[in-house]
């Protein structure tokens, strides 16, 4: 569906040559929800906006459904970009025309008959939620209203990708909540492609299958959102994973009981998707006669599956410690060790 190949975005200033994106390659597939992911500078909101032609790349290729956008002239970008929609953080909305009326205003561009565009608008209201609120102005809307709006005047023209660039970051949680269960819900139901970037991993987690990380321009980790919640590899990885996991907490707590029972092991448990909801706690106390102590227990969900984490401190024989280590290895779960020195 969307494919980069080398690309790069440098831009001069006065001060010298800024590199945004530097030698990125990435695919992704036609109907799936794919975020990226960086803080502040990262060089993702510049990438997204390689996507649709709003920005040229300095090198490389964007292939759009089989079309190299770096290519074509203006006539067929416009083209493109009307199968490549975007909303964006601060809604963009007309503030003197209602919600129909920002709804409508694409297909006007489009020169699309008036009764035509009424069907339309009215089909999207439906769509995004929105039923008697046609003629409201955006002064009138909530937050999460005024971004519902602006993914229905999105979908006007029957896109076949919706980029969304830092689309909840002005919301409150509830509301990112319900927006996101709407992008989900639009995933499905027309087998939209989605191109999320996003500085929050909850966002991630809760509706990406995929996802890139990106640090000073450069994509430094990508794969399956679950993989990555449970082997990232790299620092930025981590502390976007910490973001969910809060794992700095659960540190904290670990070095406390390194304190407290220095005799002792403490494991760390890693659960991905059915194994999250096995009873292996239970069944490791049964089968063997030690002190379990949890420290910390979390279990997230992603859209392909539910990851967890486990932290115990078993206290008793060292060989039946050994012995449940293995038992738990046996069950497929991920354990590591964390050195009580």
């Amino acid at each position: 569906m969307i494919s980069l190949k080398n690309i790069s975005k440098k831009f001069s200033t006065k001060q010298g040559t800024i590199v945004a994106v530097e030698e990125v390659n990435l695919d992704i597939k036609k109907g799936e929800i794919f975020g990226i992911i960086g803080y502040s500078g990262a060089g993702k909101s510049t990438l997204i906006r390689l996507l649709n032609g709003l920005e040229k790349p300095t090198s490389g290729e964007i292939i759009v459904n089989n079309e190299d956008i770096t290519k074509i002239n203006e006539v067929k970008l416009r083209q493109v970009r009307q199968k490549v929609s975007m909303i964006f953080q601060h809604f963009n909305l007309l503030w003197s025309r209602t919600v129909e009326e920002n709804i409508a205003f694409p297909l006007e561009i489009a020169g699309i008959p008036p009764a035509q565009r009424s069907q339309r608008v009215k089909e999207l209201i439906d769509l995004v939620g929105l039923e008697g609120r046609g003629h409201y102005y955006p002064s009138q809307l909530s937050g999460g209203q005024k971004q519902r709006v602006g993914i229905a005047r999105a979908l006007a023209n029957r896109p076949e990708v919706l980029l969304c660039d830092e689309a909840t970051s002005a919301l409150d949680p509830e509301t990112t909540d319900s927006i996101l269960d709407l992008l989900v819900s639009i995933n499905a139901k027309l087998g939209l492609t989605i191109v999320l970037i996003t500085h929050e991993m909850q966002v991630i987690q809760k509706i990406c299958g995929r996802v890139a990380v990106m640090e000073k321009g450069h994509v430094v980790e990508e794969g399956n959102v679950l993989d990555v919640f449970q082997n990232p590899q790299q620092t930025i990885t981590k502390r976007f994973v910490s973001q969910v996991s809060d794992s700095n907490k659960a540190l904290q707590t670990i070095q406390q009981l390194k304190e407290l029972y220095p005799n002792g092991k403490l494991i760390k448990l890693v659960f991905v998707g059915e194994q999250a909801v096995q009873p292996i706690l239970s069944r490791l106390i049964k089968q063997f006669d030690l002190e379990v102590n949890i420290v910390q227990g979390n279990i997230s969900h992603t859209q392909t599956g539910a990851f967890g984490t486990l932290i115990l401190q078993l206290e008793g024989e060292a060989l039946l410690i050994d012995d449940a280590i293995r038992y738990i290895h046996e069950q497929k779960v991920n354990t590591e060790v964390i050195n009580n020195d």
